[in-house]
């Protein structure tokens, strides 16, 4: 959670900018979070960053091609140095927002709040317990922007990163049709007409930049859930590609739920193709299966990119790739992502399997 200070440093940063550039993380958590500030000021462009785990010196291209006088970086867990340097050169201010458990090397000129790191440090400067780590970025953006139209765009990207916000039962009360009663963010995610509008929003940020620019532009108009619950001609973009990738998305789900009935503790599914769910599979994976470790597996290239889901995972995950070549891995304490080399897949198992064992 931001402090009453931290929010008014964030609404003047906003306030300043006159043609802000935001880079968020290409899921519901980061797409929320840009509409909420985008909507707060009324101006500034997104971009989607679908690079793992950082956001590259590469896209600060986009910072010269659109003029931009000020970069908020949304829900991204690492951000490349080369980056930020190119920033302070040009003397550009950057406000970055997060609230993954990682160690970065912030510059002072960048503007940091991290809803994880107020919790380790404490807002009095002693220690707490973050096993679970903050609340996610659309959490402390709605804190910011607080417009009561958009309360249904913050209760998106919160469930969706499996966060029910004490805003919810405010949510539930003006949207009663679109609201289950349950506290659970997942049950909300998956059993409600709010959750259905949440699985639209994710699949539409996985498609080709034209369509997902289209797709930022229609969302950025929107000013009631009710315009878009429904498939119609204005929204037909939405519903194309969720389409598109639901009928495929099912038949993952199946044949994952298949393989789980032959495992011990742990479910380790592997796919390929030219689209990555992987967070999609193992989030609902890990719903329908709680007492289970859930590991994607997507190949892709000579590397493959997985998302693994599980009581106090994180540090097992990391324990497992740490003497494997150019890997890498990060996020939350029971959700996180990693990359090993395909030659090192087997190698990654069966030390993850022996870290699960012995845990």
């Amino acid at each position: 959670m931001l402090t009453k200070k931290q929010v008014e440093e964030i609404r003047e940063h906003l306030n300043k900018a006159q043609n802000p550039l935001f880079f968020f993380d290409n899921d519901n958590d980061g797409l929320c979070s840009f509409l909420l500030l985008q909507k707060y000021i009324g101006r500034g462009k997104g971009v989607p960053i679908r690079s793992f785990p950082e956001l590259s010196k590469e896209f600060f291209r986009k910072v010269k091609e659109l003029d931009a006088d000020y970069i908020f970086i949304l829900d991204k867990p690492v951000v490349s140095q080369d980056f930020l340097k190119e920033a302070e050169q040009i003397n550009i201010p950057v406000v970055w927002i997060d609230h993954h458990l990682e160690e970065n090397k912030i510059p002072e000129f960048v503007n940091y709040y991290n809803s994880s790191l107020d919790y380790i440090k404490g807002l009095n400067g002693e220690f707490k317990d973050n096993r679970y780590g903050g609340e996610p970025t659309t959490y402390l953006c709605y804190q910011v922007s607080q417009k009561k139209e958009d309360l249904w765009i913050a209760v998106i990207g919160c469930i969706s990163d499996k966060f029910t916000p004490d805003f919810y039962s405010e949510f539930s009360k003006d949207y009663s049709d679109l609201s289950i009663k349950s506290k659970e963010a997942f049950d909300i995610l998956y059993k409600s007409q709010i959750g259905k509008l949440a699985r639209i929003f994710g699949f539409a940020l996985k498609d080709r930049t034209t369509n997902v620019i289209n797709v930022l532009k229609l969302l950025m108009k929107v000013k009631s859930p009710y315009e878009i619950i429904d498939e119609n001609n204005q929204n037909y973009i939405l519903y194309k590609r969720f389409n598109q990738i639901n009928e495929k998305y099912q038949r993952l789900i199946k044949k994952a739920i298949t393989t789980e009935k032959d495992s011990e503790g742990i479910l380790f599914f592997q796919y390929g193709g030219d689209l990555s769910i992987s967070s999609e599979l193992s989030n609902e994976l890990s719903y329908l299966f709680p007492k289970r470790i859930i590991v994607i597996m997507y190949l892709t290239g000579i590397k493959v990119n997985i998302s693994v889901r599980g009581k106090g995972i994180r540090s097992m995950v990391l324990n497992a790739i740490k003497d494997l070549d150019e890997a890498s891995g990060g996020g939350h304490e029971n959700a996180v992502g990693a990359q090993v080399k395909i030659k090192d897949l087997e190698k990654f198992k069966e030390n993850l399997a022996k870290l699960i064992k012995e845990n």
